[in-house]
């Protein structure tokens, strides 16, 4: 027995609208599914999912367990390297304010930004972690 993957990855936000706009217009991830007032999720890639959730719908629980978060959060999107220097500029394109670029011993790169919720999110190429995967 062994856990092969981290599949979904959840961030709270309090305006879905601006969520997907954001991830949707600026980031370029496809919608999957949709609940007015509770949820927008997203594809990222073929083989994981990012869940924007509302917490004044989560916290109170339906169906499944209750969860959410107050404050931002963080994660990293993995992008190939030689896209680098067309993320940022179209991030800069976008009005998006880059926060930190980091430059990882071990190798690879990072860009962090802020979501308009006030998540951290980072763009990450290949290399940081020295994972089998190539991240």
């Amino acid at each position: 027995m062994k856990v092969l993957s981290v599949v979904e990855t959840a961030i709270y936000v309090d305006d879905l609208d601006a969520a997907e706009d954001f991830y949707q217009r600026i980031l370029g991830l496809d919608v999957i599914a949709k609940e007015p007032s509770r949820h927008v999720f997203f594809r990222v890639g073929q083989a994981q999912v990012l869940l924007a959730f509302n917490p004044k719908s989560t916290c109170t629980g339906d169906k499944l367990p209750h969860h959410g978060a107050m404050g931002p959060g963080h994660f990293a999107l993995g992008i190939e390297k030689r896209s680098l220097d067309d993320w940022r500029q179209h991030l800069q394109d976008h009005r998006v304010q880059i926060e930190a670029e980091v430059e990882w011993p071990a190798g690879g790169q990072s860009i962090y930004f802020r979501d308009p919720a006030g998540n951290s999110v980072e763009l990450i190429t290949p290399g940081v972690w020295q994972l089998p995967s190539g991240w």
